[in-house]
C-alpha cells in the first residue's frame, strides 16, 4: 500500500485553530472537524512537524539573524519578536513542546487518529542537537570537537562550549553550518547508543518517523565530512536502529529525508520510504524534463515503490507558485505514480508563500476553493487498489519529449488506469496504442480530467486518439 501523508506545521496550525475557535487549542483539544477533514481526504498518515521542546539558543539566533529576518518580513509585514521561535530541527530533548500540550495530549491525538485508521508521524533528527540540549553539560564527548587552530581558521563553524573548548555545529557539507545546533559524533559508539535510545523513545509516541537529513549519518558521508576531526564511524547506525524499533513494532514506518542519490542505500538499510527529490526536480523544472521523468518512473519496482513523492514540503517553494498552470496536472502525476505521496499543509488551498520553519504565525492568504475541491476528488479517485498497490507500465505516445506529454498505465487484478498528461501551453492530439484500449468503447470505463471540459477521445483499431488542452491530464479507468 502506498500511504498518503499530510504534513502539518504544528505550532502554526494550533495557533490558527486557537484564533479560529477563540480558545486555546492544544493537541488534546483539537476540534473534531479537523479529524473529519483527515478522514474525508483518506489520509493514511498525519505528520506533526515540529513538536519537540524548543531551544532558547535557537530562538535567540532566529530573532537576530539578518538573512532569516529578510525571509520573515516577506511573510509578515507586521512582524514582532513573539512571531519568531526556535527551529523545530534544533532539538533540546525528545519531549513535547509545552506550548502544544503535554505527553498525555499527544497520546490523545494519536488515539483519535488511530480510531480513523490513521498513523501518526513525528520527526527524528539524527545528525545534530540544539546548543542547549539536555546531554551536553555531562557529555561533550557525544559531539564533534574542533581544535583551537580549526576554530581560528573558521570561527563560524563551531560553538565555544567552555573556554577554549569548541564543538562543531551541525552541517550539510554543501551548505553553511546550522549555527543553532551541534554535530553529533558518530565516531563514538556512545553516541550511537544515545541516539538509539532517543529513537526508541520517539517510537513509543507515534507510528512513523520522518528522519531529517538521514543520509548525513551514513558511514560514507560521515567519514568524508567528519573523520579528519572525529575519526571514522565504527559501523552504520541505521540498520541496527531500524531493526531495534521494528522488533518492538513491526508495522512502524521509517521515512528518510534523503538526497545525493542515497535513496537506494537507505532503503537497503531498512527505510520503508525515502524522499524522491529527482521526481520533484524533474516535474518542477521549466520546461518540465519529460525524458528524465519518464526514465525515473521506469526505475526498478523494488526501488520505485519505496519513494516518497512530493510537489512541496516545508523546505521547498509552494507548488502553486513553482508550478503555476501546471499545478493540477503535476498533482495528477504525483498521486497516480507509485510510492508514498506527501501533501503539505496549504498545498490544497493553493497558498503561494513559503513559511520559514522558525515562524509561529502565518500571513493570511486567499484560498482556492476550486483547487481544494480538485485535490479532494483526486484523493477519492486514487484511493483504490489499482493506485495503492498497482504496478506501472510506461506508454509510447506519438509525440516527442519536447511536446511536454507523458503517459503510463497503472494496472492491478484485471483493471487498468491510463494516465496521460500534457504539460505544455498548447493543445495536443495523442495516439495511445495499447491492447487494453482497442475496444474501449465496448468496455466499462470512466474518464477523469484535470479540466472541467469533456475529454475528446475517439476509438481506433489499435487504441484511442485523445485530444488534451493545455496543461491537462486525464485518467482513463477500464476493466479487461
Amino acid at each position: 500500500m502506498f500511504p498518503l501523508v499530510y504534513e502539518i506545521n504544528t505550532r502554526v496550525w494550533l495557533r490558527k485553530l486557537s484564533d479560529k475557535y477563540q480558545r486555546p487549542v492544544t493537541l488534546g483539544t483539537v476540534p473534531e472537524k479537523e479529524f473529519d477533514f483527515f478522514s474525508s481526504c483518506d489520509f493514511d498518515v498525519i505528520w506533526l512537524m515540529g513538536i519537540w521542546k524548543p531551544s532558547l539558543y535557537s530562538q535567540a539566533i532566529a530573532r537576530s539573524h539578518r538573512s532569516l529576518r529578510m525571509a520573515f518580513l516577506k511573510q509578515l509585514e507586521n512582524l514582532v519578536p513573539e512571531d519568531i521561535g526556535a527551529s523545530p530541527y534544533a532539538v533540546t530533548e525528545y519531549r513535547i513542546n509545552p506550548c502544544l500540550g503535554d505527553e498525555k495530549e499527544l497520546d490523545i491525538f494519536r488515539q483519535r487518529l488511530s480510531v480513523l485508521g490513521i498513523k501518526l508521524m513525528l520527526d527524528f533528527v539524527p545528525n545534530h542537537l540544539a546548543l542547549d540540549n539536555t546531554w551536553l553539560p555531562e557529555h561533550p564527548e557525544y559531539f564533534v570537537t574542533v581544535s583551537n587552530e580549526e576554530q581560528y581558521l573558521d570561527p563560524h563553524s563551531c560553538f565555544e562550549y567552555k573556554r577554549d573548548h569548541y564543538l562543531a555545529h551541525g552541517k550539510d557539507p554543501y551548505f553553511p553550518s546550522w549555527t543553532d545546533t551541534l554535530q553529533l559524533n558518530y565516531a563514538n559508539p556512545k553516541t550511537h547508543a544515545l541516539m538509539m535510545e532517543n529513537l526508541l523513545t520517539v517510537s513509543e509516541k507515534c507510528d512513523a518517523v520522518r528522519c531529517d537529513v538521514a543520509m548525513l549519518i551514513l558511514k560514507s558521508v560521515f567519514d568524508t565530512t567528519w573523520a579528519p576531526l572525529a575519526g571514522p564511524m565504527p559501523n552504520e547506525f541505521w540498520p541496527k536502529a531500524i531493526k531495534a524499533v521494528k522488533s518492538r513494532k513491526p508495522d512502524f514506518l521509517f521515512l528518510a529525508e534523503s538526497y545525493w542519490n542515497k535513496e537506494w542505500e537507505l532503503q537497503q538499510m531498512g527505510f520503508d520510504y525515502t524522499y524522491d527529490k529527482p521526481f520533484y526536480d524533474h516535474i518542477t523544472s521549466h520546461p518540465i524534463d519529460i525524458t528524465r521523468l519518464r526514465e525515473h518512473l521506469k526505475a526498478e519496482w523494488d526501488y520505485r515503490s519505496k519513494l516518497c513523492l512530493f510537489l512541496e514540503n516545508h523546505d521547498e517553494p509552494r507548488a502553486a507558485k513553482k508550478l503555476g498552470p501546471n499545478h493540477l496536472v503535476a498533482a495528477l502525476i504525483l498521486v497516480t505514480s507509485p510510492g508514498m505521496h506527501l501533501i503539505h499543509q496549504g498545498q490544497m488551498e493553493g497558498f503561494r508563500q513559503q513559511l520559514p520553519v522558525q515562524l509561529l504565525r502565518q500571513a493570511d492568504e486567499s484560498s482556492s476553493d476550486e483547487l481544494y475541491d480538485f485535490y479532494r476528488k483526486l484523493f477519492k479517485l486514487t484511493n483504490t487498489a489499482i493506485f495503492t498497490k498497482g504496478k506501472i507500465e510506461m506508454l509510447n505516445l506519438n509525440v516527442h519529449d519536447t511536446s511536454g506529454c507523458i503517459g503510463y498505465r497503472r494496472y492491478d487484478n484485471g483493471e487498468s488506469a491510463f494516465v496521460i498528461a500534457n504539460f505544455s501551453s498548447t493543445g495536443v492530439e495523442i495516439d495511445v496504442d495499447h491492447k487494453q484500449l482497442e475496444t474501449l468503447d465496448k468496455k466499462e470505463h470512466s474518464i477523469f480530467s484535470t479540466k472541467q471540459n469533456l475529454v475528446a477521445a475517439s476509438q481506433r483499431k489499435t487504441g484511442i486518439v485523445i485530444k488534451l488542452s493545455q496543461h491537462e491530464g486525464v485518467v482513463i479507468n477500464c476493466k479487461d
